[in-house]
């Protein structure tokens, strides 16, 4: 058996860009992503070690223990792939961002209270304006939360006009 593969830093880059890298390809073991003869398989690509490991387990008749080894996952991890390949296929092994997807924060009463202590001509007083919610409201935002939602709120304006 060879050392491994040489990496393609435009491939990983372009893994990394879409959120598909194995930040662990060194703890791949599996023969076919070691043999730099099969070019095709990639252990930077978390998609296809996930699938290949499923693979290995339904095809093969590979046990999970020694499947999750062979692709560097531990074995509640491999039952997780396996749930979110059979609710979702192969998207399923793609991570979704994590974090708030919006401004959850930020309720309509809110920023109605931000908007009328909005002067015009005078510049957004961020920092002010999150005390004075954290007094009324009794929340904490931050002040580029703020920032971003009236920047939002301008372009939504602009798109009316």
């Amino acid at each position: 058996m060879s050392q491994g593969k040489k990496t393609n830093t435009a491939k990983i880059k372009q893994l990394k860009e879409q959120g598909v890298l194995n930040m662990h390809p060194e703890k791949v073991k599996d023969e076919h992503f070691l043999d730099p003869e099969l070019e095709f398989f990639d252990p930077n690509d978390i998609v296809q070690v996930k699938y290949e490991m499923l693979r290995s387990v339904e095809k093969e008749g590979v046990t999970v223990t020694e499947a999750s080894k062979n692709f560097g996952f531990s074995r509640p991890v491999f039952y997780q792939v396996q749930s979110q390949f059979k609710k979702n296929g192969v998207l399923g092994f793609v991570r979704e961002k994590s974090g708030p997807k919006t401004a959850h924060k930020l309720t309509p009463d809110i920023m109605k209270f931000i908007n009328e202590n909005l002067k015009d001509g005078e510049p957004l007083r961020a920092r002010e304006l999150a005390k004075s919610i954290k007094e009324h409201f009794n929340k904490d935002i931050h002040p580029r939360s703020i920032e971003r939602a009236m920047t939002r709120s301008a372009k939504r304006g602009a798109k009316k006009k």
